[in-house]
């Protein structure tokens, strides 16, 4: 005797569309499979290194926070076959910059088993002298023993971190991030104080002052000793 199948709705295309244009992440995140991946590659993540996200939870809190800023979002083009849906989705900012996404959807069981998407946006003018500084940050984020601000400079984002003693990843950031390791990528130079690095599969390093250095997503971190970390971040920024 055959023992029955269980039928899974099929992956209902207008639905998802809806819900990216109208930034309903919740929606959205309700059609991802547990153990899904997504592949992002664009300026700062190149095929040879792309980013990449395992599992709902990993992807929701990249997306929630990409949804939660202030830009309008048009798929404009779509083509499926049942098994991958395939779109290009329009971003644009309130200034007039635009984003540009062309994503695959491989589906399985009515779900997002694995999507790949690769991204492009404009950039500032840069033909002319800027300067700037952090005294005047086009966003600020404050939180224990912690603070970041961000401004853009010459088409690009950079990050100043200022962390106090007794500051990790896991203890202040952790919640408000909705991931157990910071899914950032970083390249930074650090400014003065002592930073500790673990990566997920165990390899960790002591950063001191003066060095300059590259962090994958799957890490955590904190300040070693009673000096105040500050660093200088031109990879992370454009992930806020």
């Amino acid at each position: 005797m055959s023992i029955p199948t269980q039928a899974h709705a099929p992956f209902d295309i207008a639905r998802y569309t809806r819900a990216v244009e109208a930034a309903d992440i919740d929606t959205v995140m309700a059609q991802y499979s547990d153990d899904a991946e997504l592949e992002v590659f664009d300026q700062r993540t190149p095929p040879s290194a792309p980013t990449v996200l395992h599992g709902r939870d990993e992807i929701g809190a990249v997306l929630r926070e990409i949804f939660s800023r202030d830009m309008t979002h048009e798929v404009i083009r779509s083509v499926s076959d049942g098994t991958r849906f395939a779109y290009t989705e329009q971003c644009t900012y309130p200034a007039g910059n635009k984003v540009m996404n062309m994503t695959m959807l491989d589906l399985r069981d009515g779900r997002i088993a694995h999507q790949s998407m690769v991204q492009a946006w404009d950039e500032e003018a840069q033909n002319t002298l800027q300067v700037s500084g952090f005294d005047e940050p086009a966003k600020s984020e404050e939180f224990e023993k912690g603070r970041i601000d961000v401004l853009r400079i010459g088409g690009q984002g950079v990050m100043r971190m200022i962390l106090r003693p007794g500051w990790r990843w896991t203890e202040h950031l952790s919640a408000s991030m909705g991931t157990d390791l910071c899914m950032r990528t970083h390249c930074a130079y650090l400014v003065s104080g002592s930073l500790h690095c673990r990566m997920e599969d165990g390899t960790e390093r002591e950063i001191r002052a003066g060095e300059v250095f590259f962090v994958p997503p799957g890490h955590d971190a904190w300040v070693v000793g009673e000096e105040t970390v500050e660093l200088i971040d031109w990879r992370a920024p454009n992930e806020y």
